[in-house]
């Protein structure tokens, strides 16, 4: 009965190796999975992070894109806007309502009439040059501007040209691709 209980034991050994074998086979099965899912799930992760960031970069190229179209446009409308010759005077005021949208379009249009008589009949030329501009706030499809002009003014009465200093606070809206100002407040 020696040998049998020898025999059992050693049966018993070899069984208890090959469970602990399985079950560390098992937990290296475990462990490789845990390892492939934190892999996967930090792959995941660096994937998305990196989405957020170029859209994010996007997003701001975008506005500062925006911000200098809008902002150019400002400074060439400002010049048409405070150029006036009376030789041209119809012109002019076309190249004004083309750039205008909203409000400031509706304004200027209803009172280009008399403005359009009295600069004729003084005999007005006025030269507009822009010395600063910068944008005030932004967004994708509005801009508002702050243009800083100097305008060289002559006309029947007084023939020397005087320099007047104004700031225009002007909002740019874009409208079918274009800038268009909407809104004008000179000061």
């Amino acid at each position: 009965m020696s040998d049998r209980t020898t025999q059992d034991v050693v049966d018993q050994l070899h069984d208890s190796e090959e469970s602990r074998g399985a079950q560390q086979n098992r937990r290296s099965d475990w462990a490789r999975r845990v390892l492939i899912g934190a892999g996967a799930l930090t792959f995941t992760a660096a994937v998305a992070a990196a989405g957020l960031l170029a859209w994010q970069v996007k997003q701001h190229h975008d506005l500062e894109s925006a911000g200098i179209a809008a902002l150019d446009t400002a400074r060439n409308y400002a010049v048409t806007l405070t150029s006036v010759d009376d030789g041209n005077i119809d012109e002019n005021f076309e190249q004004v309502l083309d750039g205008a949208t909203g409000e400031f379009r509706d304004i200027y249009g209803q009172s280009s009439a008399q403005l359009r008589q009295a600069l004729v009949d003084n005999a007005a030329v006025s030269r507009g040059t822009v010395v600063d501009a910068a944008v005030k706030t932004v967004t994708a499809d509005e801009v508002e501007v702050l243009i800083f002009i100097d305008q060289s003014i002559s006309n029947r009465i007084d023939p020397g040209p005087r320099i007047d200093r104004s700031r225009i606070s002007m909002t740019m809206e874009r409208i079918d691709g274009r800038w268009l100002a909407s809104k004008v407040d000179v000061k």
